[in-house]
């Protein structure tokens, strides 16, 4: 029984989100929009606020950013080419406590196999990676939903683990 690990304590990823915030200029939305697309391959959505900040100049209904979830060999893909942007060194301050890994990407040019398109122009976008354990379904799930145990919840040093030993990235001084 020695050197058998346990199936269910094996970390994977679950998604990746890519995300562009554009405020209520609406031109600059339609430029994420067509970076989404060229980036990932997919069709993203568009995101709007839910809250009125009359000094902003939001109204509940009004499109903010858009994002798209990309999941399976496609999201793992897709990391590659992120951390390569990032030269596979992340800081300390892109995990969080429950495991979740975010990148910001100042220019989306740095990113492998982007080609700089005029009619977007310069643009920066942030990622997330989800990570989860099998068995996070029960979070999820429609009947007899509960929360997952401490026990079993990734923790920041198993996250950075992870993608250690996944995607051979170097962790980084903090700036």
């Amino acid at each position: 029984m020695k050197g058998k690990t346990n199936a269910m304590r094996e970390i994977r990823v679950e998604k990746i989100t890519l995300n562009i915030g554009t405020g209520k200029d609406q031109s600059k939305l339609e430029k994420g929009l067509k970076l989404i697309t060229a980036i990932a391959g997919v069709k993203p959505i568009k995101t709007f606020t839910q809250k009125r900040i009359p000094e902003w100049g939001l109204r509940p209904g009004l499109p903010v950013g858009c994002k798209a979830t990309i999941r399976g060999e496609k999201a793992l893909t897709i990391i590659s080419r992120i951390l390569d942007a990032k030269s596979f060194t992340l800081n300390d301050s892109n995990f969080d406590e429950s495991g979740t890994v975010s990148i910001g990407i100042p220019e989306y040019t740095d990113i492998r196999d982007a080609k700089y398109d005029p009619e977007i122009g310069v643009m920066g976008l942030q990622i997330c990676i989800t990570l989860e354990r099998p068995g996070f379904r029960i979070k999820k799930r429609r009947v007899y939903k509960s929360k997952i145990p401490k026990a079993h919840r990734i923790t920041k040093a198993e996250a950075i683990e992870f993608m250690k030993t996944k995607f051979n990235i170097k962790m980084g001084e903090e700036e």
